[in-house]
């Protein structure tokens, strides 16, 4: 599957599009959903936010496809949408609120009575990339995606979440600690 900034739409067809014709509406979603579903996926997890999100993503661009000038390709306008839906759905109150919620639950977990001190590791050949990324904060997450898979700088990410360029290394750097443990 190719990376959004990749994917390259014709401008007739294109043109077409924002005049309001199903097929070639059809024709670029066909070109594009899968590398932004996948997009979506990687930075906030899988799951039904993720699919609430492509399909938010998805609206907005056909909403704002008119606005589109060709000064990129179609691909990297589109991301430049999905990113920011997905790292604002990050920063809200209500999924910071929610991930309290959940590490209090891992925590309440940790404490129960249960061993599994009986289940062997994995072996080193098995390590699945899916698993080490699910294992991060969806901070983490989202920053090891967009440095490594998206090509984002340091200080393209830290400005994204508001922060400086220093939040995302440190986030990066935590997240690659996490997945040496996995």
């Amino acid at each position: 599957m190719a990376k959004l900034v990749q994917i390259r739409v014709g401008a007739d067809l294109v043109a077409l599009a924002c005049r309001g014709d199903p097929r070639a509406q059809c024709e670029i979603y066909s070109a594009v959903a899968p590398a932004t579903f996948a997009l979506v996926r990687r930075l906030v997890g899988s799951g039904a936010h993720a699919e609430d999100l492509f399909q938010d993503t998805m609206m907005t661009f056909y909403e704002r496809l008119s606005s589109y000038h060709a000064e990129a390709a179609l691909g990297a306008w589109l991301r430049q949408i999905a990113v920011s839906k997905c790292l604002m759905y990050l920063r809200s109150p209500w999924q910071r609120a929610r991930l309290q919620l959940d590490a209090g639950w891992q925590e309440d977990a940790s404490h129960a009575s249960f061993s599994l001190a009986c289940y062997p590791a994995p072996a080193v050949e098995s390590l699945d990339i899916e698993r080490a990324v699910a294992r991060l904060s969806a901070t983490a997450r989202a920053v090891v995606w967009l440095f490594e898979a998206e090509g984002y700088s340091h200080d393209e990410i830290g400005r994204a979440f508001g922060r400086t360029a220093s939040f995302s290394k440190s986030q990066l750097a935590r997240a690659s600690s996490v997945a040496r443990m996995v």
